[in-house]
């Protein structure tokens, strides 16, 4: 049986312009760019591989990438279960099948990554810890952000219930 931040999904809606030059809905769906593992359930709703984009780009695939293409941009919702669920072995888990192993830390921190990205991070429910490898933490709220630009960090919820996470992850250089 599913835990209940596996159970997490995401519907997108996407606009467009018609032929005869006025705007539509062109796509209403549950988003089919989707993960549940044990550390956390990602659902993708935009990929654009260049930025800028043209309005006419979806870049969404049906398999999920960690971290964005070189010139790109990523719109998740992440669902994390509370501490109590995960492990330094289900965290490996799910990041190895998320396509991104690579980008795990040597800490004792479970969950600490960096990536080559500004990732700007909204609660949309619950709260979550932002961790950094400084030891330094800070929590959040639904409503609030925390931009991480290039940091090495972590999640930690530890409350008893699902927190939810709107993630706009965008390819960063130096």
């Amino acid at each position: 049986m599913a835990s209940s931040h596996e159970a997490a999904v995401a519907r997108r809606v996407v606009s467009g312009v018609n032929a005869e030059g006025k705007s539509v809905i062109m796509t209403d769906e549950l988003t089919r760019t989707r993960v549940a593992l044990p550390a956390f359930t990602s659902n993708d709703v935009w990929r654009s591989d260049t930025v800028p984009t043209s309005f006419g780009s979806d870049d969404l695939q049906d398999e999920l990438e960690f971290a964005p293409a070189r010139s790109g941009i990523i719109v998740r919702l992440v669902t994390f279960p509370p501490d109590s669920a995960v492990d330094r072995a289900s965290y490996t888990e799910t990041i190895d099948r998320f396509h991104g192993g690579d980008l795990a830390t040597d800490s004792d921190v479970v969950g600490m990554h960096a990536m080559d990205t500004v990732d700007i991070d909204t609660v949309l429910t619950g709260e979550i810890w932002c961790v950094y490898d400084s030891g330094e933490q800070t929590l959040l709220r639904a409503g609030e952000t925390v931009i991480n630009r290039g940091t090495t960090h972590a999640w930690s919820n530890r409350t008893a219930v699902p927190v939810t996470v709107v993630a706009t992850v965008i390819s960063a250089t130096d």
